[in-house]
Order: structure tokens, then C-alpha cells, then sequence
């Protein structure tokens, strides 16, 4: 027979993923944002595309920008679903959030910093402290992300 507990438990197996990718999207979205707005917009440190021209990095910022804004109303839209279905499991959602902004970061310090050299944190001479900060930042972030994914899991598997 089918208790009010057995359905909870089966509505988080089945909503499980969308959780986290609802998460994971929605961090992706508001570490762009941030990075956008902090070091591109306020601080004027660099641009998405410094390899060219300054026109061209403004519009590559707003490119950014709009992805940005896209990962971030996709993710409220997946969030929004989960809200509606009763299906909302907050500790695996923040544990996404961290995820997904954590991932991103450590992708943009990685890849796009010093693989591709499309742009740096900052152009000074110590550039490495400002990388080391961007870098750990993300690993934390991760590693939050992780521990609330498995205790979410955890929680689950236990009927909590």
C-alpha cells in the first residue's frame, strides 16, 4: 500500500536530477552574472574577449551577459516546476547551485584564463595571487556543492 511517505520518497527519486540541474543552471547563471557585473562592469578589469579590440570586448561581454541571463531563468524555470509538483529538494538544489557556479569558475579560471588567453582576472605583473584566489574560490565552491549533493542523497536513502 502506498503511504504519503512512499509517495514523497518516489516524487524525489523521479525529481532528483531536475533538481540538481535546476540548481547547477541557476549557479552557472549567477557566477556569470557576477563575474559580468563585478569584474567586467564595475571594476573594468577585463572584458569576455580581450583579444581584440575594446568595442569588440564590450560586445562580447554582452553576449555573456545574455547567456548568463539564460542559464539563470532556465534554471528558476526548472526550479518554478519542482515548486509546482511538490517536488522541491532544497539541499540537493543548493548543492547544484554550488556545483554549476564552482564548475563555471573553475572552467573560466582554467580554460578560458590561461588555455585560451581570451582574457585575464586582472593585467598586472602577480597576476598568479589573483588566479590562485579565482582558482581555490571555485575548488571551495565545488567541494560545498558535493558535500550537499551526497547528503542530500544520503537523506534521501534514509526516508528523511
Amino acid at each position: 500500500m502506498e503511504t504519503p511517505n512512499t509517495r514523497n520518497n518516489i516524487r524525489e527519486n523521479n525529481y532528483s536530477r531536475r533538481n540538481l540541474w535546476s540548481g547547477i543552471l541557476f549557479g552557472i547563471g549567477l557566477i556569470a552574472f557576477v563575474d559580468e557585473m563585478v569584474f567586467h562592469q564595475l571594476l573594468r578589469w577585463h572584458h569576455f574577449y580581450d583579444l581584440s579590440t575594446t568595442d569588440i570586448g564590450l560586445i562580447s561581454d554582452g553576449l555573456f551577459h545574455a547567456f548568463s541571463w539564460f542559464a539563470t531563468i532556465g534554471g528558476l524555470f526548472l526550479f518554478a516546476d519542482l515548486r509546482r509538483r511538490h517536488a522541491v529538494n532544497i539541499k540537493r538544489w543548493w548543492g547544484g547551485v554550488f556545483l554549476g557556479a564552482g564548475a563555471f569558475q573553475l572552467y573560466d579560471g582554467i580554460v578560458q584564463h590561461k588555455m585560451m588567453r581570451i582574457h585575464q582576472i586582472r593585467y598586472v605583473e602577480n597576476v598568479i595571487v589573483y588566479d590562485l584566489v579565482w582558482n581555490i574560490g571555485a575548488v571551495v565552491m565545488i567541494i560545498i556543492g558535493v558535500v550537499l549533493v551526497k547528503r542530500s542523497s544520503h537523506s534521501r536513502k534514509k526516508g528523511e
